[in-house]
């Protein structure tokens, strides 16, 4: 078979929607998945405006739209007492960024995007596990388990946290944050379901956990996620995150969280490790995207929006240097994708393991965080416009950093007059 134009390596949602990116703008791509079958694990997933953007932008918003939910707020409340400390009105944030905040199963989402590419005629492989890349002359290699070769133009790394192409870039190991989630879904017929309002994504923020809840498909059901830091973790033991730790992480929480446990998955959980940024994600023809560049903890909810994202940017800087014969400038597109996405990324690496950090308190650092969010005005958005603006194409079009409140601002007990965090 003759060689692609682009090889992706992953069938995530990374790697699919980079794939669908660089189809579109007429290259031939070819993607090699491990598994012997397209399929994504794990339950809900949030799409914050500068992911359905995206997805409006490739045609396939209104499909995304009726597989999942538009939900009405975003609801922040104590896990110990259920008290709401703030929120986000979904369908003012709607206007503001003229895209909706959508929460949608992974394996649809996953689903939308594989038939994306069937359509488009990205070539999918499976049963393609690869274990080395190199340079070439013309482009770059890519070596599968088998001993197989593949070799094209441009390969692309989507194969996630462990990806094998990230030894070329950096030394580094995964970063544990000794927390692990729990996940598990309600079907709608269940008595649990009827006492919560689907209209809402909430999150119960308590000492050293927290528990989050939405509906998915239409209502037909409530996704549960269950976080928490483990003991067993920060012992250094190799067995954690197991389900006694559960029980004792959420002993104290209100009883709505409490009653929700034993609705989550028991025989799997997912250990978060993240890792440090780089700067760096291009060497030669050789590029990364989504979490093989920037894995990040989950707590802004950003992490396969990134992947998204990537694949995006490169697609239009693909556009910007293509000249007329079709040929595509690949230094030049590579060098403006690395110009603007790894900072980006580095930003939110970075937020997303003080806004864990912010979830987590206990004592009076919680009660001076939970006096901020409460005095927080619901159409406050200098906490989200930097995230949930256009993505940036060039390093201008990057928007300012919010301005961090510290806790100490907070003098508990009495009202405080400051922006608070969203």
């Amino acid at each position: 078979m003759s060689n692609p134009d682009v090889i992706v390596v992953g069938g995530g949602l990374g790697g699919l929607g980079a794939a669908f990116s660089l189809t579109r703008q007429g290259l031939a791509v070819r993607l090699l998945e491990s598994a012997p079958a397209f399929g994504e694990v794990g339950a809900g997933i949030q799409l914050a405006p500068n992911c359905t953007r995206i997805l409006d932008d490739y045609g396939l918003l209104d499909e995304a739209k009726t597989l999942g939910v538009l939900p009405d707020a975003m609801v922040m409340r104590d896990a110990v007492d259920g008290d709401e400390l703030t929120r986000l009105d979904l369908r003012d944030l709607e206007k503001r960024y003229g895209y909706p905040y959508l929460v949608i199963h992974r394996s649809d989402l996953h689903g939308l995007l594989l038939r994306a590419c069937e359509r488009a005629g990205v070539e999918l492989i499976n049963d393609a596990h690869v274990t080395s890349y190199e340079n070439t002359d013309g482009g770059a290699r890519v070596t599968v388990a088998s001993g197989e070769t593949h070799e094209a133009g441009m390969v692309i790394a989507a194969d996630g946290l462990h990806s094998p192409a990230r030894r070329l870039f950096v030394g580094d190991e995964p970063v544990s944050s000794a927390y692990v989630a729990y996940r598990g879904t309600v079907p709608a017929e269940q008595p649990r379901v009827q006492s919560v309002d689907l209209s809402e994504v909430a999150v119960y923020v308590g000492p050293g956990c927290h528990f989050v809840h939405y509906g998915l498909r239409g209502g037909e059901l409530l996704n549960q996620v269950a976080v928490f830091e483990s003991p067993k973790a920060l012992a250094g033991r190799d067995e954690w995150g197991t389900p006694d730790e559960l029980d004792a992480a959420f002993a104290g929480t209100c009883d709505f969280v409490q009653d929700g446990l034993p609705f989550m998955w028991r025989d799997k959980w997912w250990r978060m490790f993240d890792r440090d940024p780089i700067m760096t994600w291009v060497h030669g023809r050789i590029a990364l995207l989504g979490d093989s560049a920037h894995p990040p903890l989950q707590y802004i909810a950003q992490g396969a929006i990134m992947a998204i994202e990537d694949g995006w940017v490169l697609g239009e800087h693909v556009a910007r240097h293509r000249a007329g014969d079709g040929t595509v400038d690949w230094s030049s597109a590579l060098a403006a994708y690395e110009a603007v996405r790894p900072e980006h990324c580095r930003r939110v690496l970075t937020t997303s393991r003080k806004w864990g950090e912010l979830w987590h308190l206990d004592g009076l650092a919680r009660e001076q965080r939970n006096a901020l969010l409460r005095a927080r005005d619901t159409y406050d958005y200098s906490f989200t416009d930097w995230l949930y603006g256009p993505t940036a194409l060039t390093p201008d079009e990057e928007p300012p950093m919010f301005t961090p409140v510290p806790l100490s601002a907070a003098a508990v007990g009495e009202t405080v007059g400051t922006g608070g965090a969203a």
